[in-house]
């Protein structure tokens, strides 16, 4: 695995984000060729802040995650770039520095809670076992603070559940418990990956704003992965749009989903049904599938599958790959079209239909 030199932590901070993710790429070598799973991807997060990653599956959201936690070490993975998390950087760090930082800097709430829990143990002996990695303390003392953060995440009669295995738990008491084992040392920064996949629209909303609460106490900065816009609207302060292992937009939650610049994003508010009032018109997919991350189109990524190619003179869309450039102070978009003319587009012909 390459990494990148590492650069004095004086150099973020105090002053700098408390997450910074800069130029991160992560690519695969296979016999097919190289996968070039996450591409240049560059944010920053700060701590109370909840940014929400969005975008298709195959889109690079779950690999930038686990390369942030340094889960791709000692694998044939390339990992390049810089992850600064209170002025460490995270891919410089040997395994044994990202032992010690997992639980109690950064930690992660997994997809499916049912995989991620050993079925041969206790759900409460796991969550135990999380505490005394980081901590020197006793069996009793772990106990008790795993049933105080069992009552916290809202697991009804905590102490008597502590001995109960994951199969007797729903599947929203199972990722509440994942919740409780990922913030049981009090981490600064979560990432929660697809938290709420599989789950009944009550238990997600129980879900995310439990997120959001422990958010606030704890002030930790929160990475948010989903496809679902309508969690991002609702949970996220600033979302970031990956396609194809970059980024094509990202910005404040409000102005991205107000004022989107970039085509994909179009794409994806299109095939968003609404419940705040009735659509325009019917649901409009996007065409075409995602692009092979062995062979991603030359020019801009998402030009085999955009509507808007004609708006570019010649051919620079399958040319000349788009610079993330700023449309605003916090806004940024990956698109040849020029900003005015995108604007005009959206207020004319995608607005109309949401």
């Amino acid at each position: 695995m390459t990494q990148t030199a590492a650069v004095p932590a004086s150099r973020y901070a105090p002053d700098g984000p408390f997450l910074q993710v800069e130029d991160l790429r992560v690519h695969f070598p296979t016999a097919d060729g190289l996968v070039k799973s996450v591409d240049g991807v560059s944010f920053e997060v700060e701590r109370g802040e909840i940014l929400g990653i969005v975008g298709e599956s195959g889109s690079g959201k779950s690999v930038t995650s686990q390369a942030i936690l340094g889960l791709h070490k000692n694998s044939k993975a390339r990992v390049t770039g810089n992850v600064w998390l209170n002025g460490t950087d995270l891919v410089a760090a040997s395994e044994e520095e990202m032992r010690k930082l997992r639980g109690t800097e950064v930690a992660m709430i997994f997809q499916d809670p049912l995989s991620a829990l050993h079925p041969f143990y206790s759900i409460g002996a796991q969550i135990s076992e999380a505490y005394l990695v980081h901590h020197k303390v006793g069996k009793k003392e772990a106990r008790k603070r795993t049933v105080e953060m069992l009552d916290k995440v809202g697991i009804p009669n905590a102490a008597r559940r502590y001995d109960d295995y994951p199969h007797q738990f729903s599947g929203g008491m199972r990722q509440r418990a994942m919740i409780a084992m990922a913030l049981i040392s009090d981490p600064t920064l979560l990432i929660a990956d697809e938290p709420t996949t599989a789950l009944d629209v009550t238990v997600q909303a129980q879900i995310l704003e439990l997120i959001k609460e422990l958010r606030t106490e704890l002030n930790s900065g929160v990475i948010l992965i989903t496809h679902d816009l309508g969690v991002v609207a609702e949970t996220c302060d600033d979302v970031l749009v990956m396609y194809g292992g970059q980024c094509v937009e990202k910005g404040p939650v409000d102005e991205v989903f107000h004022q989107p610049e970039m085509p994909y994003t179009w794409g994806l508010l299109n095939s968003m049904p609404r419940m705040d009032r009735v659509r325009a018109s019917r649901l409009i997919p996007i065409a075409g599938q995602p692009p092979s991350l062995i062979n991603v189109p030359k020019g801009c990524v998402f030009n085999t599958r955009c509507g808007f190619v004609d708006r570019v003179p010649g051919s620079r869309c399958f040319e000349d790959h788009p610079d993330l450039l700023p449309t605003d102070a916090r806004h940024e978009v990956r698109c040849h079209i020029p900003p005015e003319e995108r604007r005009e587009i959206f207020a004319a012909e995608i607005r109309p239909n949401l």
